[in-house]
């Protein structure tokens, strides 16, 4: 068991985060600024309800624990960041894909399984899942590779509450980045601004990006995600960069 610190510590685990962040349950947590005007809000308890689903499928589907590798192959999203804490719940090693589809780990979790279709084929290849993109979505759409899961209708078959995960492994790898590889004992930064609300740029490789959402969540603030498309039209357009920062009470 991992419980919840003492008041004013920081959490060392994403149990602890996620605890943290269910402490506050209707309070925004993650609210994200897509291409085309997209806008999704997740309060902690909408945010824990996504994560545990995803979990529990992640264990019950692919027997997902230390040891198991996720290739995330999906851009900077609201979608990829769920999968990622997933993962990360029951133990396993997230690693980003790269620009073309090559190495894969034991599931890999993409918005392009065509393209994946090629490098999975034949016995022992990795379990593939469907990710559609869009809010709304209720299916991925169009024809899937055999054998691929999709996730839009999947992971809502699954229960609100996790209903068993394996203990992380301190010592195991949670991140394997083209940067460098981060275990689940320095995973969680403890360098965040204590309950800030705070504007994050998409437009940033993946593993970077996880690792400052989880410093803003450990330090019981919440992130306001805004896609790389996004980012750059806010960069251009300090009046409305301005708008976004006082409607969303955005404070660093």
């Amino acid at each position: 068991m991992n419980p919840l610190p003492a008041a004013g510590r920081t959490p060392t685990t994403i149990s602890q985060m996620m605890d943290l962040v269910l402490s506050d349950p209707g309070r925004p947590r993650l609210t994200w600024y897509g291409d085309g005007g997209e806008r999704v809000e997740l309060s902690g308890a909408v945010l824990q309800n996504w994560v545990s689903k995803t979990v529990n499928l992640l264990v019950e589907e692919f027997d997902a624990a230390p040891g198991t590798v996720v290739t995330l192959d999906l851009p900077p999203h609201w979608r990829g960041v769920l999968w990622a804490l997933a993962a990360w719940r029951c133990g396993a090693t997230v690693e980003p894909a790269g620009d073309t589809p090559a190495k894969a780990g034991d599931v890999v979790v993409t918005a392009r399984p065509d393209a994946w279709a090629p490098v999975l084929a034949g016995p022992g290849a990795a379990d593939l899942v469907a990710v559609a993109l869009p809010a709304l979505a209720r299916s991925f759409g169009g024809d899937l590779p055999p054998g691929a899961v999709d996730a839009a209708g999947a992971v809502m078959t699954y229960g609100d509450v996790i209903g068993w995960a394996p203990e992380t492994d301190p010592a195991a790898v949670a991140l394997d980045a083209p940067d460098g590889t981060i275990t689940f004992a320095d995973l969680v930064p403890g360098s965040g601004v204590p309950g800030a609300r705070v504007l994050v740029d998409g437009a940033r490789p993946l593993g970077g990006l996880l690792r400052e959402l989880l410093a803003v969540w450990a330090a019981d603030g919440s992130v306001v995600l805004a896609s790389a498309a996004t980012a750059a039209e806010l960069a251009a357009d300090p009046a409305r960069l301005d708008r976004l920062r006082e409607t969303e009470r955005i404070t660093a």
